[in-house]
């Protein structure tokens, strides 16, 4: 039996791109290129004189400290966020700072710099706070073409009178479609296939097998560069808080105190991942949004931990290595697809709970099939990940994805490995669901407070003084 079913994809949850946020940087980079794009097909390109950016809600709150105004002139010259490389966005900016103008579309200057830009930070539009338009205006001052996006987290984009929902994705036929944690164990029940599997069936619909492996180890491959790039740099990051990098010092103090990857320093291990990831992230670097970029180090850190520290990492092969790989990043997938159907991964939407909370689920559920849990074990591992990551706020001091946001991502993984390990103990029967606690976290994220949203209005974005 076959449904069409948009469940998200792995490649939809798991992209790359370049830091610090996916939907403050990412997002609006991909709008700003989108319309962009979109003047081009309408042939209206050689009639726009300048183009006017509206920004709205928590992008015009924190847009400087997230790169979003910069994103934005980078995505209406066509940058890809996905293809761009830290170093072509530093060479493209100063491009765009030398001429004053941005090249529409790769081809049409026109006059465009972030002082034009009108912000509107108080402004919350009623379908999402991350909110911003462009409108293209020809020598008349005659509007060509308006449109309206929202950046819904996790980079994803949704024009205005569109339905949320990839394009990669919509309208898949999909053999087991689900966009329940219910859904998934009947998935599961049905056909005695494990959670991991499920998903790979499913994209099975959407690409050949050798591209799945291909993505897969491109995605883990661009995490472990993102390790590499960061622990080879020193000093502070960038924003003005003056935080220094620690992953460099740390992987120097773990290489000489434990060389031999020994049981004892795990948690040393972990944390350095998840900080080495945000870090980088921090910097501007490329990343994997897992599901966003705030959260890009906690998939990573206990994929880390799978591959070193669990029975399945005391086999040899370069088989066995893939397998695990490939198994965790498509079970994370299969729940961090129930938290985009069903609630949101966007801070600035339900909170740090939207992200760093839905990462540690996600990376609970793929570290306890590792571990040879059955379905209803994976279920309730990320169940007790989210149930203890609920009413999480997201108050990034300056706005920037620093502090509390790189050391978070250490505990949420520690965490992680924590609900795996525990509903491992258990034989998969538990109290409170997962689409309980999904449905939770969404309730819990419409409640909170706009000050707690991203928006640096609260919480230790206003108690702690910047210096």
């Amino acid at each position: 039996m076959t449904h069409t079913q948009p469940t998200v994809g792995v490649f939809d949850l798991f992209t790359v791109g370049i830091g610090p946020s996916s939907s403050h940087t990412v997002g609006p980079m991909k709008a700003a290129a989108d319309f962009a794009a979109s003047l081009e097909v309408r042939d209206l390109l050689p009639r726009v004189s300048t183009v006017r950016v509206d920004i709205f809600g928590s992008l015009a709150a924190t847009g400087a400290g997230h790169g979003t105004f910069t994103a934005v002139l980078l995505g209406l010259t066509g940058a890809r966020s996905d293809e761009i490389t830290p170093d072509e966005v530093a060479a493209r900016l100063d491009e765009i700072t030398r001429t004053g103008t941005v090249a529409l579309g790769g081809q049409h200057p026109v006059p465009c710099a972030v002082e034009d830009f009108v912000l509107r930070p108080l402004t919350v539009h009623p379908r999402h706070t991350n909110a911003l338009s462009f409108t293209a205006v020809d020598a008349t001052g005659t509007a060509l073409a308006t449109e309206t996006y929202f950046s819904v987290g996790g980079g994803f984009i949704v024009r205005e009178g569109e339905e949320p929902g990839s394009a990669s994705t919509a309208g898949d036929v999909l053999p087991l479609p689900f966009s329940s944690g219910a859904e998934l164990l009947a998935r599961c029940e049905e056909t005695g296939l494990a959670v991991s599997e499920v998903m790979r069936e499913n994209e099975r619909a959407r690409r050949p097998d050798d591209e799945i492996h291909a993505g897969l180890r491109h995605i883990w491959d661009v995490m472990e560069s993102s390790v590499r790039s960061s622990i080879g740099r020193d000093g502070v990051l960038p924003g003005g808080l003056k935080v220094r990098r620690r992953a460099g010092a740390w992987a120097a103090r773990l290489a000489a105190e434990d060389p031999d990857h020994g049981h004892e320093h795990w948690q040393q291990r972990v944390n350095l991942i998840a900080l080495a990831v945000n870090e980088e992230n921090a910097s501007g670097g490329r990343v994997v949004t897992a599901p966003t970029n705030g959260a890009a180090g906690i998939v990573p850190a206990v994929l880390y931990y799978a591959l070193h520290y669990t029975p399945a990492a005391a086999s040899d092969g370069e088989g066995v290595r893939e397998d695990v790989i490939e198994r965790f990043l498509l079970t994370a997938a299969a729940v961090g697809s129930l938290y985009k159907t069903n609630a949101s991964i966007s801070g600035a939407e339900v909170g740090c709970q939207g992200e760093v909370g839905s990462a540690s689920s996600m990376a609970a559920a793929g570290l306890a099939e590792i571990l040879g849990g059955t379905p209803r074990q994976v279920e309730n591992a990320a169940e007790i990940a989210m149930e203890h990551n609920l009413g999480l706020t997201c108050d990034p001091i300056g706005g920037l994805v620093q502090v509390p946001c790189i050391e978070r991502n250490a505990i949420a993984a520690s965490k992680a490995i924590n609900a795996a390990r525990m509903a491992l103990w258990g034989d998969g029967e538990h109290r409170v669901s997962l689409d309980q606690v999904i449905a939770t976290m969404r309730d819990t994220g419409a409640d909170m407070s706009d000050k707690y949203k991203e928006t640096a209005l609260g919480g230790l974005a206003v108690n702690v003084v910047e210096c």
